[in-house]
């Protein structure tokens, strides 16, 4: 079992999504977020539920609903993301072993236990670097580093499909026939 859930990988590839072109893409619907990842929409919805709880996203209602970020993509970090979906956890769970030792036969002499375990002395130091490094690093660094190592066209392509969803989701809503829709995104990061 990872300490870090595989909804934090998805919530955060779709707040990438977010973080590009806002003028062109203001708000994303869950299920065409969760269509581009390729991963059910229930899902998503739990995921944006508790993004939208810690105040990293903002649901919009109405035809053209749908999620924005909340502040800019340079003040949401990735541990934000981490603790909105995964919460607050501690890293290792110490559970106080060293004074159960079958020597002790049942009373373990205070050296023993005196202050805190050695073990988790060196999980919550590690905790500590962990939670440190995932709050150098925000939404915008990420972006940036997809950007970097994606072809030019990439971002426009994301923006064009989640614009078509919602320009073909309006149509037929008005009872226009609305054009194919292209299924198949590559992911991000």
């Amino acid at each position: 079992m990872s300490f870090i859930s595989t909804g934090v990988e998805y919530g955060l590839h779709c707040l990438l999504y977010l973080t590009r072109s806002p003028a062109a893409v203001e708000e994303a619907s869950v299920r065409d977020l969760a269509e581009l990842q390729g991963i059910p929409s229930e899902f998503l919805a739990k995921l944006f539920t508790k993004l939208a709880k810690a105040e990293l996203v903002v649901a919009t209602e109405g035809i053209k609903g749908g999620f924005r970020l909340a502040r800019p993509a340079g003040r949401i970090t990735v541990h934000d993301v981490v603790v909105a979906i995964d919460g607050d956890k501690p890293l290792f769970d110490c559970r106080e072993i060293r004074s159960r030792c079958a020597v002790f036969e049942d009373d373990a002499p205070a050296w023993a236990t005196r202050g805190v375990c050695s073990i988790h002395a060196v999980m919550q130091v590690a905790e500590k670097a962990m939670r440190a490094e995932l709050k150098q690093h925000t939404l915008a660094d990420l972006a940036q580093r997809t950007a970097d190592k994606a072809p030019a066209s990439y971002g426009g392509q994301v923006v064009r499909w989640l614009s078509d969803r919602a320009a073909d989701r309006a149509a037929s809503r008005r009872g226009d026939k609305p054009e194919p829709v292209r299924t198949k995104a590559r992911k991000s990061a």
